[in-house]
């Protein structure tokens, strides 16, 4: 019989080892996230996934659930705190939503309307980030990175090939393609690769099938992120 933790007041059980998130995932419950998937070891590092664990603030990707606990998840503090990220996230980089082929499929537009992120608030960063076009079959437009890291673990713990990796600190970090050159065409990199599928934002696209499905028809159109819970990106 699995053991149980209190959820926004209501009882979750979860197998021994389970995280809080993946405890949730699997109870179809919602905590936001952005950095988190399913199928790679936690990272922690985009903290919108942060609960309150007995008054305590913790990651829900990392933070084990254990018996008795009382986690609180959707209240106004939280999502408060998660819009604040959300807004930092959007100035630091370049998201133009009305013309991104991603609209309609990226998980953090997607996770601003959940949250009811209306405006940045920040002033904006307008980086200036390159467009590497030299790959034969996909274009990496990394104006809109938020440095999730998922394209970093895929290609590395499931593809085998360590294309990309993160380069700099603070500030300063930027996504980098692993070659003499720094661009993707001169990589080994396929886009039947896992890291190529894995992005949640509009950084990895395949090339010739720009807005094959019109938006408005897309998974974020037709439902919002929160009902998604029980898939994986």
């Amino acid at each position: 019989m699995s053991d149980t933790f209190i959820l926004d007041g209501e009882e979750i059980p979860f197998e021994p080892g389970q995280t809080l998130i993946e405890a949730a995932k699997a109870a179809g419950k919602y905590i936001p996230h952005l950095c988190w998937h399913p199928d790679f070891v936690a990272h922690g590092s985009c903290k919108l996934c942060t609960v309150k664990v007995n008054g305590r603030f913790v990651s829900g990707c990392t933070a084990q659930a254990a018996p008795g606990q009382n986690v609180e998840n959707r209240t106004p503090e939280l999502d408060d705190k998660r819009r604040t990220l959300l807004q930092l996230l959007f100035v630091e980089g370049n998201h133009f939503c009305p013309s991104c082929e991603k609209s309609g499929n990226c998980a953090l537009q997607a996770t601003a309307y959940e949250l009811g992120m209306l405006t940045p608030h920040f002033d904006h960063f307008y980086p200036d980030r390159p467009v590497d076009a030299s790959h034969t079959d996909v274009l990496l437009d990394f104006n809109r990175c938020i440095m999730c890291e998922l394209c970093v673990r895929a290609s590395r713990d499931v593809d085998g090939k360590n294309v990309f990796a993160l380069s700099g600190r603070g500030i300063d970090s930027h996504l980098i393609v692993n070659s003499a050159s720094g661009r993707l065409g001169d990589t080994d990199f396929a886009a039947s690769d896992r890291a190529a599928k894995v992005c949640p934002v509009g950084v990895i696209l395949k090339k010739r099938v720009g807005f094959a499905k019109p938006i408005g028809a897309r998974d974020y159109d037709a439902r919002p992120i929160s009902q998604h819970v029980k898939e994986s990106r």
